[in-house]
This record gives structure tokens, C-alpha cells and sequence, in this order.
């Protein structure tokens, strides 16, 4: 994999290509002192102080007496001198405008990945953020963002850096109606479709199975028409979200391989398929029995290294070992 084909992943690279046929999305150069606050870890646990006085957990209930539990007494051997919070007026300010234009409720996430891991640190319970000190919190809690702040080329043969020169926020407008059963992963080898994938394998969706050759034909056409010809790399993959209507949004673009799930696939399974020449193949979850383990974890479904010999690789090969044992016993 080069360096190039990381790249070109990156949300700030491929969204004005396609912003015709994706999710709304404003997208901010973040400044550097921004990133290095997400970076430092060496002191407390500070949250931007907001210019807008705005509220990272507006719902939280505030107990005095318990809090100055963890208050250092004047004069204590413990004392330490405090630490200002750190504060980005401009860049905050920039974000509430965007947030407004966006219908007040944003879906953030940085070059490549969202802050899916902190999601449960939020008031809401999901990345949906209404203000700069919720995006903050989301960031600056997160550990899956390390894989973009500090080891996005890890897989590159040509890399000569371990991070992009800039970073970016996006900000993708939030549709409370969106369902998980409707988004799909696309896995496109030597810029053909080879294979197509339900992103969202731990859970078993009946109405795939109505539609799944109607949804085939629309993500085919869809590829043909918008995809082949304007993204610029041989192997990678993208994810669509198809709305009731029957259009087709692109969620995100991955690099072929590397830290990319292939979900219902294996990577050498693809490999078999371009090299046979087969039609595109596509893999649903067709009954609960089917549905795979262990994938809604505390990191980005995007970056999981389930590569052969990995941890994750060695789970699942035990857990389906499992599941057949159990349905040999239960056919006794």
C-alpha cells in the first residue's frame, strides 16, 4: 500500500468529488495547537473553556460536597500548580456557525475516523454533537483517533511520516432516521466490484433478504455511474447508506486491505474472487445464527486489524469453531 492511497481516504480529499451523491458535511482545517491538545496526555483531563459558555455535559448533576472530595487543600504536600484549561475561540466559534448551518446537530469526525469509542461519554450516548465543547469532549476522550493522529501509514511501504501535515474536522449533518441495516461496505479490486458486504454483521436484518437483489442492482449502477471513474485508486473500498427512497449516499472511503474490516469476507477470500473472474459477490447475514460475534467493540469498526495470526483474526476463527460445534450438536 502506498502513501497516496491513504490519502486519497481521507475525507477532506474525497468529499468535494462526491458531495453530489454524500452526506452534507463542512469540513475546518484544525490548527495545530489543537492537535497537540488532543495529543497531550501528561496532565488532568481538561475540556476547552468555551468562549460560548457552552456545556459538554449539560445534564449532569453537580454535588458540591462530593466534589471538593477531590479538591487539594491550600498548603498540601499534594499541591500542584493548576493548569489553565486550554481555549480555541476562533476555531470554536467557526463550528457553532457550521453546526447551524447543518440543522444544529453534527456527526464529527477527523481525516479518516470518528470518536466511535468515546460515544458512551456523551450526554446522548452517540456521537451526536450540538456544540464545540461536546465535539472536545468526544476527541479528546477517545483513544481510537490515535490510529489518525499518530499511525495512519503504519501499513504504507513508502512512508515517510507518521502523520498527515494537517488535520481536519468534519462535521456531517445528523439524521436521527438513519438505519444501520441499510449501510453497506464495497470492496472494489483492480477498479472492479468484486464484493459487497452488510456493514453491520452482528445483528440479523430480515428485509435484506426481501430486497438484497434490488440492492445489488442500485449499488452496481451506482459504482458504474458515480465511483469508477472519479476516484483515482485501483483497490479500496467504500461504504453507501441507501435511503427509503432508493438513493445512494457515500458514507466513507477505506484503503484495500491494512486496518479496513472486511466484515462478512476475508481478505483472501476477495483475493479469490478477483482472481477467478467471478460476478460481485453479495453477503448478508441471511439468519440469526449467521450474525458474527465480537464486532461492535470499544474501537472503529474501520480500523480493526483482524488480519491472518491477529488477535482478532484468532477470536473469530474460535468463535465460528464454536458456532459449529453447537449446530452439530444441536442436528444430533
Amino acid at each position: 500500500m502506498k502513501v497516496e492511497e491513504v490519502n486519497r481516504c481521507q475525507i477532506q480529499e474525497w468529499y468535494p468529488k462526491f458531495k453530489s451523491v454524500s452526506i452534507k458535511t463542512v469540513i475546518h482545517q484544525l490548527p495545530e495547537s489543537f492537535i497537540q491538545y488532543l495529543l497531550d496526555d501528561s496532565g488532568p483531563f481538561l475540556l476547552p473553556a468555551s468562549v460560548l459558555n457552552e456545556d459538554a455535559l449539560p445534564n449532569r448533576i453537580h454535588n458540591p460536597i462530593e466534589e471538593e472530595d477531590f479538591q487539594v487543600s491550600e498548603g498540601s504536600g499534594d499541591e500542584a500548580e493548576d493548569s489553565p484549561p486550554p481555549s480555541f475561540p476562533e476555531l470554536e466559534l467557526k463550528i457553532k456557525e457550521s453546526i447551524e448551518s447543518l440543522g444544529g446537530a453534527v456527526f464529527p469526525k477527523l481525516n479518516w475516523s470518528a470518536p466511535k469509542d468515546s460515544a458512551w461519554i456523551s450526554t446522548a450516548g452517540s456521537l451526536r454533537c450540538t456544540s464545540f465543547s461536546e465535539i472536545a469532549l468526544l476527541f479528546r476522550a477517545s483513544d481510537s483517533l490515535v490510529h489518525d493522529l499518530c499511525h495512519a501509514y503504519d501499513s504504507c511501504q513508502d512512508k515517510s511520516s507518521t502523520r498527515p501535515r494537517n488535520f481536519f474536522l468534519a462535521l456531517r449533518k445528523w439524521y436521527p432516521s438513519l438505519q444501520p441495516d441499510m449501510e453497506f461496505r464495497c470492496f472494489i479490486r483492480d477498479q472492479k466490484l468484486i464484493g459487497i458486504s452488510q456493514r453491520e454483521v452482528t445483528t440479523f436484518y430480515p428485509i435484506l433478504l426481501e430486497k438484497k437483489n434490488d440492492l445489488l442492482s442500485l449499488i452496481l449502477a451506482f459504482f458504474n455511474n458515480y465511483v469508477r471513474a472519479k476516484f483515482e485508486s485501483e483497490n479500496y473500498t467504500f461504504d453507501v447508506y441507501i435511503t427509503k427512497d432508493e438513493r445512494v449516499k457515500i458514507v466513507d472511503f477505506n484503503p484495500w486491505g491494512a486496518f479496513t474490516l472486511s466484515l462478512l469476507f476475508a481478505w483472501d477470500e476477495l483475493e479469490r474472487i478477483y482472481s477467478e473472474g467471478n460476478d460481485v459477490e453479495f453477503r448478508i447475514v441471511e439468519d440469526r445464527c449467521a450474525v458474527r460475534p465480537g464486532l461492535k467493540t470499544a474501537v472503529p469498526f474501520d480500523y480493526l486489524d483482524t488480519s491472518e495470526g491477529s488477535g482478532w483474526d484468532q477470536f473469530l476463527r474460535s468463535a465460528d469453531e464454536e458456532f459449529r460445534q453447537q449446530f452439530a450438536e444441536a442436528g444430533a
